[in-house]
């Protein structure tokens, strides 16, 4: 396993004022909702009134500050995805509390696909390891953490965090070393597991989200750790750096038309939407995809309308030099794009739906905001997240992670999910339930 080095002054350096989106997954009851209330408390992001309102008989219950469905709190587990904000002296953060239960992973995949970082919770109580001197034994990991962490590597978020929670209740005066030596064992098998799926980690760190210890601040020496606290460790890690060397792909979101004296763009349509990758500026020329057509940029307004230009992950509109057809789901592509129309493609998809995924069917694919339908032509393999190896599968199960090839009724102008996330991402959808069926990421 190769383990990220952290250097708060390049980190701060690569983007000094982006807020930090991270998420927490892992496995059920493993203190995820838990683990954000206490962020929440020790670095003062509440005000008293919240802090009453998730109280009961004098103890706050940290889990209900991110579970506010009343099936969440009804439950006690967390369904849908969560988010809060909070700020530090050195940074903003955006907090994704994503559900464990196998069901809801298709939620827990919606909010990776966007983090900058993922902090995955392994609860030290569920896990069995020998106490045999030196012979610490092995840690088998649930079957959750390894897919959530599986599923971290493939949407490529950048910045992995092993934090093994519920350390504090293997404390015993009579046997002090247990809680020790299950983190040395627990971070064993979890920086075995790492190397073998090639997952890059930023650090392996011990931590009681009930009681606090190395969660905002440091607990020296506390399970033989003397490293920084999570928060510290999320303090300096860098935003996902936008697409900026890849040339213009723009999705068209919305078309608005003008005929107004007072508007700046002279009547033209204005083509909203968020740029993917590179920039847009006043006399860049543009091919319209699918249809061919190429124009020049006339005009780039920003979310005031405000001339000027725009970059990767930024909004903008954007005004051609003459009129053409162009609809919501097309493409602004800079003529030097080198992304061939592609009607075939092939990709590992994380199956989400009920109903397993088999050859044959046919579902809605989005692509940017562009709906196209999509039939399996074959299903290459399936993961065994326990195992790693690659199983031949003739279907693919609620949650089954595989390779498989989709045939397009239209070519799509996509690159390789390594090299873009937005262009190399498609969202699977059940034709008649309307579902989201799986998320695949394009070869």
């Amino acid at each position: 396993m190769t383990t990220t080095q952290l250097n708060p002054t390049v980190c701060a350096e690569l983007d000094r004022h982006a807020a930090l989106k991270f998420i927490t997954c892992g496995s059920v009851d493993d203190g995820k909702s838990t683990l954000i209330g206490r962020l929440l408390v020790d670095s003062r992001s509440v005000l008293q009134d919240q802090l009453e309102n998730v109280s009961k008989s004098g103890a706050a219950d940290l889990a209900l500050f991110t579970d506010g469905l009343s099936a969440e709190r009804e439950q006690g587990i967390t369904i849908d995805v969560a988010y809060r904000y909070f700020a530090t002296p050195a940074r903003k953060f955006i907090i994704g509390d994503t559900p464990g239960h196998e069901q809801y992973t298709r939620n827990m995949v919606t909010a990776a696909s966007s983090a900058d970082a993922a902090v995955v919770l392994v609860d030290a109580t569920k896990l069995q390891w020998k106490n045999a001197g030196k012979d610490v034994g092995e840690v088998t990991l649930l079957p959750q953490t390894r897919r959530h962490t599986l599923l971290l590597k493939l949407l490529r978020v950048p910045s992995i965090v092993f934090a093994v929670n519920k350390l504090d209740a293997l404390e015993d005066p009579a046997h002090p070393g247990n809680a020790t030596e299950a983190f040395t064992c627990i971070r064993e098998a979890l920086e075995n597991f790492a190397a073998e799926a090639g997952i890059r980690v930023a650090a392996t760190i011990p931590i009681s989200a009930l009681r606090g210890h190395n969660v905002v601040t440091s607990t020296p020496g506390w399970c033989g750790y003397h490293g920084a606290s999570l928060l510290r460790l999320l303090e300096q890690m860098p935003v996902t750096p936008a697409e900026l060397a890849l040339p213009l792909a723009f999705p068209v979101q919305w078309v608005e038309k003008f005929s107004s004296s007072s508007d700046t763009s002279q009547g033209r349509r204005i083509f909203w939407g968020r740029l993917a990758t590179g920039r847009a500026q006043v006399g860049h020329s543009v091919t319209v995809f699918p249809s061919g057509k190429t124009a020049t940029i006339a005009q780039v307004l920003d979310h005031v309308r405000q001339p000027g230009a725009a970059s990767a992950n930024h909004s903008a509109g954007i005004v051609l030099d003459r009129e053409l057809d162009v609809s919501r789901g097309d493409w602004l592509l800079a003529d030097t794009a080198d992304l061939a129309p592609r009607q075939t493609i092939s990709g590992t998809v994380a199956w989400m739906d009920d109903a397993p995924l088999v050859v044959g069917r046919s579902y809605w694919a989005l692509h940017g905001h562009r709906w196209i339908k999509a039939k399996v032509l074959r299903i290459h393999h399936c993961l065994d997240v326990n195992t790693l190896a690659q199983t031949d599968a003739t279907e693919l199960e609620p949650n089954a992670i595989g390779r498989i090839t989709l045939a397009l009724q239209q070519p799509i102008a996509a690159l390789g999910f390594a090299q873009s996330r937005v262009l190399g991402a498609l969202i699977l959808v059940d034709t008649a339930t309307h579902t989201t069926a799986g998320a695949l990421l394009i070869e």
